[in-house]
């Protein structure tokens, strides 16, 4: 599975063990995850500054390049989907992820329990390329 890893040209709005986080001038947030174990309050933190960038430029689409990540722990799999996505809908209107994927089968696994478990109004839609992921965004009513 062949996978682009570019790096968005400016410094990132956030930046911790999880990855970072930057804003596309296409109008969408791009998480760029780290291949680092997280923790929970790691990836609370993380998720709360997307939240943030979100609301700050009115955007409610994500491009998630998982590159090496980890797959995640149970307990961040249901924070994520039961908690921060709910609120993210209500509070900044997010409603599409594009995901491109890493190679670990785990990370996969991990990543399609968080789909399943998601809001169903929440649109997510896996790619192997940033390219492609940016391309379905762009497509995207902002």
């Amino acid at each position: 599975m062949a996978t682009s890893h570019a790096r968005p040209p400016k410094a990132p709005h956030f930046a911790n063990a999880v990855g970072d986080i930057y804003y596309s001038t296409q109008g969408h947030i791009h998480l760029q995850w780290s291949a680092d174990r997280i923790q929970l309050t790691d990836l609370q933190a993380f998720y709360e500054q997307a939240l943030l960038l979100l609301d700050n430029t009115d955007s409610r689409k994500i491009l998630s390049e998982h590159g090496q990540r980890q797959p995640l722990s149970a307990a961040a799999q249901h924070w994520i989907t039961r908690e921060w996505l709910p609120r993210a809908m209500k509070q900044v209107r997010a409603e599409y992820c594009a995901i491109v994927d890493g190679s670990n089968p785990m990370h996969r696994l991990s990543t399609q329990t968080v789909i399943t478990d998601a809001p169903s109004d929440f649109i997510f839609k896996r790619f192997d390329t940033v390219s492609e992921a940016e391309a379905w965004l762009g497509s995207l009513p902002r």
